[in-house]
């Protein structure tokens, strides 16, 4: 760890703990103390800021009204689900993923353990940019598929935003036990890469999987964030039925749960010698 980072890293852990007794102040100190340390990190920046809205123009490509005919879908309702995706992968999960490793290999996690803030506090202080961020992105990105690709309200929003709602703590609570399987911040990227993988190829984000061969798609719909991409996209194009929702709506509650449990039981705030 480099001289400037380390006391970058102890100004933040005393910029939260000297501060407020509440919850939300403390969480409110450590998001602008983590604002702080991500504004010195380019590369997270750049994978956060500019890779979600540069990838979707890949999809726009692919995803053309013959190839999706008979599946409900349009491209604009396509586009704009994989964009939604893009930014959750990499505005939220992958960024958080070199977030935690970061501060773990600083010590500034155990630091913060010695105060007064609770462990979901540090994490979801530290989190809070990063969601801010991509939340930001979907607002953005559903605004411009909107104009430019004529996709229209979503017809039904209450899945759309059910999703959302879902995704953002799955990413987080993904992206922390994704630290579990690292020593580095090097290796965390490593760690962070097959979820991206399998996620892009086969949680509908690059393939819609309505165009996908039926034992395929139902392998799929099993995946991580397959259930919240899917209640997005059948927001915006109506064509989700409610058997569909409930069945995407429980899966995804259920990786919830799991991924919670996982980071409580074998989160590492300390670094691995």
């Amino acid at each position: 760890m480099s001289t400037a980072t380390a006391a970058t890293a102890a100004t933040a852990v005393t910029a939260v703990t000297a501060v407020t007794t509440t919850s939300a102040g403390r969480l409110r100190a450590l998001a602008r103390a983590e604002l702080t340390l991500i504004g010195r990190s380019k590369g997270v920046l750049f994978t956060a800021m500019f890779v979600p809205l540069v990838l979707p123009f890949s999809v726009s490509a692919s995803a053309t009204e013959e190839r999706l005919k008979g599946t409900g879908l349009s491209t604009g309702t396509v586009v704009l689900s994989s964009a939604i995706g893009f930014s959750l992968l990499f505005a939220v999960y992958s960024s958080l993923v070199s977030v935690y490793a970061s501060r773990r290999e600083e010590l500034v996690l155990k630091r913060l353990r010695t105060g007064e803030l609770r462990d979901t506090e540090i994490l979801a202080g530290a989190a809070l940019p990063a969601v801010v961020l991509g939340l930001t992105q979907v607002v953005v990105l559903a605004v411009a598929c909107t104009v430019l690709l004529d996709t229209g309200a979503p017809k039904a929003p209450q899945l759309a935003l059910l999703g959302i709602v879902l995704a953002i703590p799955l990413c987080v609570a993904l992206a922390a036990l994704t630290t579990v399987f690292s020593r580095s911040v090097e290796s965390a990227q490593v760690a962070a890469m097959p979820l991206l993988l399998v996620t892009m190829l086969g949680s509908g984000t690059v393939v819609p999987l309505e165009v996908m061969p039926d034992t395929l798609a139902s392998v799929c719909e099993l995946l991580p964030l397959t259930p919240v991409l899917s209640l997005v996209r059948g927001g915006w194009s109506g064509e989700m039925s409610g058997g569909d929702a409930l069945q995407a709506l429980v899966t995804a509650v259920a990786w919830l749960v799991f991924a919670v449990f996982a980071v409580r039981r074998w989160f590492r705030w300390e670094p691995r010698r």
